[in-house]
């Protein structure tokens, strides 16, 4: 199946699978998607995940978490999507609900929050937000 928005499919994946209550979803597998996780993970959004192999392709099998029965990711949206790239500098880059939630940017210095980016002094693309 052709995608073209892959990281924007694999947002769209979390979100659907946390609205029907699974503990994990599978993703096909790609750099981008990975560093993404490891923010998400590192934020606490998400337990981890794992590379596999199925079918002879690459998944990612993202193990979602939940606190009290509801899903800790509350929102998670694509900003800069392919028809409409979102860049801003370390001075611009925009906080989630005044800092409750997190930007996750694509810089130089690899993808990482917007706290991160701008202690770093560094801009980029702002891939998506959650809360």
């Amino acid at each position: 199946m052709m995608v073209n928005d892959p990281l924007g499919d694999m947002l769209t994946r979390i979100r659907n699978a946390q609205l029907r209550g699974k503990s994990t979803v599978r993703s096909p597998s790609s750099k981008i998607r990975a560093w993404v996780l490891d923010v998400l993970q590192a934020e606490g959004y998400i337990r981890g995940y794992e590379r596999v192999t199925a079918g002879g392709h690459d998944e990612l099998e993202i193990s979602l978490k939940y606190f009290d029965g509801a899903p800790v990711i509350r929102e998670i949206a694509r900003v800069s999507k392919p028809g409409r790239r979102v860049y801003a500098g370390a001075r611009e880059i925009p906080q989630v609900r005044n800092g409750l939630g997190v930007s996750i940017v694509s810089t130089p210095k690899g993808v990482m929050t917007d706290a991160a980016a701008r202690n770093a002094n560094v801009g980029g693309e702002v891939l998506c937000t959650v809360f």
